[in-house]
């Protein structure tokens, strides 16, 4: 019974977490227009934040891994909680001197201490309980994972871009004494909210300092790879999660401009439905640009994950995990190919449709890649987390190919993602027949 308790509260503070890395992690997506005018960035420089997050996981996952068989899950999360907390400290000096590597600098370190509580957080998890159940617990904490970015947009539009950004080209018509002073007022736009988050994520490090987490860390345990690398369902989840990753973000970042290419604009104004859902986000749609009608679409792409974790929790308790997640990976792949047949509002929903089954991918691949490593789940993590710099890699092949050839061919490399992922559900549900035979 104390054993039960001790693992709920250890499962609520851990959940926490969930929710808060990925609130901060969308909220600095909002920093991007201010970002461009504080440091007067070109497009390409204020997306480089994007491979500053994406490099993060793939330089210090396996070294994270390796520190955490070290020191155990309770010093790891506090490590990374305190790397967050000064990658956003490193935000008001940046933003108060206008140095961009600086800005770089604090954005990357923030980067690590999320990588870090990815590595320690996910397998920590799993083991809080029977491995048959690891799937649902971890489907759940990421539901409240994707709660955070589902909130952080709003947050960031209200405390971060409340106010009008000004265009560079106005910004010269401004004189020098005007331009400085809006120069302060942009950088206290970034400095303050960040500055509250970095006392925030300290105050949470100091709760888990004292609060008393069950030990799930074996001392005794191998502290090298060399062991996990032979481990052919951890590669193989490995690339799981490369390509579960790759084509979630190569979606989201994708979605507006297939639907301009789709017309979507103008059967949304068409269709009265669908008219009255844009008019919820937009007040005057006949001053909107077809890039903000179409836009308003892409939250149900995100907020399908959302909710689609949530279900998978339950669905994964009660069904074998990689049954689900086959069920899941070949209806994705088979909405994809439903949108590259069709064309208007059946190839917009249909694709949008797949955010909803992208919902359990990440959750259920990690747990099942790890099953079976026991004292090695903190190497195991870090090589999966390492993965994530699929939503580095893909999402440009992606734009390269729909570029080239038309979004029909790109979006066969998604279908081609989630076929993988097929492959790999089936594969587990074998392995867990043979086990169980």
């Amino acid at each position: 019974m104390d054993q039960k308790r001790s693992f709920r509260t250890a499962f609520i503070f851990l959940t926490a977490l969930f929710f808060l890395w990925g609130f901060v992690t969308v909220l600095v997506d909002s920093l991007v227009p201010r970002l461009r005018e504080v440091f007067t960035l070109t497009y390409f420089e204020a997306g480089l934040v994007q491979f500053a997050f994406f490099g993060a996981y793939l330089l210090l996952s396996i070294p994270s891994g390796y520190i955490l068989s070290k020191i155990g899950y309770k010093k790891g999360i506090i490590l990374g909680l305190g790397t967050m907390a000064l990658g956003c400290i490193l935000f008001y000096p940046a933003a108060e001197i206008r140095v961009f590597w600086l800005f770089m600098l604090g954005y990357f370190t923030l980067a690590a201490g999320i990588t870090i509580l990815q590595v320690a957080a996910n397998p920590f998890v799993t083991l809080l309980g029977s491995e048959k159940t690891a799937s649902s617990r971890l489907n759940l904490s990421q539901a409240f994972n994707s709660l955070g970015t589902a909130i952080a947009p709003a947050m960031g539009a209200l405390f971060i871009l409340s106010d009008k950004v000004m265009t560079t080209e106005e910004i010269n018509f401004l004189s020098e004494a005007e331009r400085k002073v809006y120069y302060i007022n942009e950088a206290a736009a970034v400095q303050t909210p960040f500055l509250g988050i970095a006392l925030f994520i300290i105050l949470i490090a100091v709760v888990f300092f004292f609060v008393k987490l069950p030990k799930v860390h074996n001392e005794n345990a191998s502290t090298g790879y060399s062991g996990v690398l032979k481990n052919k369902n951890l590669l193989l989840g490995a690339l799981g999660i490369f390509f579960y990753v790759g084509a979630e973000v190569a979606l989201g970042s994708y979605l507006i401009n297939y639907f301009l290419s789709l017309d979507a604009a103008q059967l949304v104004l068409g269709t009265p439905v669908m008219r009255i859902m844009a008019e919820w986000f937009l007040t005057d749609l006949a001053t909107s640009s077809e890039m903000a009608i179409v836009g308003v679409f892409v939250t149900f792409y995100w907020t399908g994950a959302m909710v689609g974790r949530f279900i998978g929790s339950f669905l994964t308790s009660i069904i074998s995990p990689a049954k689900i997640l086959c069920i899941f990976a070949i209806v994705a792949a088979s909405l994809v190919m439903v949108s590259i047949s069709t064309s208007g509002l059946v190839a917009m929903w249909s694709i949008l449709a797949v955010g909803l089954f992208n919902s359990i991918m990440f959750p259920t691949i990690f747990s099942l890649a790890l099953g079976g490593l026991k004292d090695d789940k903190p190497q195991g993590s870090g090589i999966l987390c390492s993965m994530i710099v699929g939503g580095a890699i893909i999402p440009p092949a992606f734009g390269y190919l729909a570029d080239s050839f038309g979004f029909t061919t790109a979006l066969v490399l998604v279908f081609c993602c989630y076929l993988y992922i097929f492959f790999f559900g089936i594969r587990s549900q074998r392995n867990r027949s043979t086990l169980l035979a």
